[in-house]
């Protein structure tokens, strides 16, 4: 599977990946496996959404939020995977979901994030999951997703 084409044909990008904000490195690799850190949505360079779920932030914006995390993930997965997304296959990912109280759909949040990287790397995207509702985010963004992967080679 070409990933690269499947992101044109879906009329999407990958940004570049964003460079550590605190003492962390965005990946780190052991052996065939890469730990992502966690990646916040950002567009045009600014974090979006911010807030919380079930208390102004949309579902359909929460959703969105998780799809701009697994941009982010990937950027740093082909990175890690010296420039071929195609040895990359998805084991397992942590969805925060910034939550009001009483708010529990943080799994269909994070389906924004499961949903396109099946979507784009196809079986090698199936992975196991975690959605965790939170309090609070850094910067108070609506969603943080960090992921586990593995690399052919």
């Amino acid at each position: 599977m070409d990933v690269d084409a499947t992101l044109a044909g879906m009329g999407l990008s990958l940004p570049d990946p964003a460079a550590p904000v605190a003492n962390y490195v965005p990946f780190t690799r052991a052996g065939n496996i890469v730990f992502v850190s966690g990646q916040v949505p950002r567009v045009d360079g600014a974090m979006w959404p911010v807030g919380q779920l079930g208390a102004g932030v949309s579902m359909a914006d929460g959703v969105k939020g998780a799809q701009l995390c697994m941009l982010a993930i990937l950027a740093h997965a082909k990175v890690a995977a010296g420039g071929d997304l195609g040895r990359v296959r998805l084991l397992k990912l942590t969805g925060f979901v910034n939550s009001a109280p009483g708010f529990g759909d943080q799994p269909k949040v994070v389906n924004g994030a499961s949903d396109l990287a099946v979507a784009l790397l196809g079986e090698r995207g199936r992975h196991a999951r975690s959605a965790v509702g939170v309090a609070a985010l850094p910067g108070n963004v609506a969603v943080e997703v960090e992921a586990i992967l593995e690399l052919d080679g």
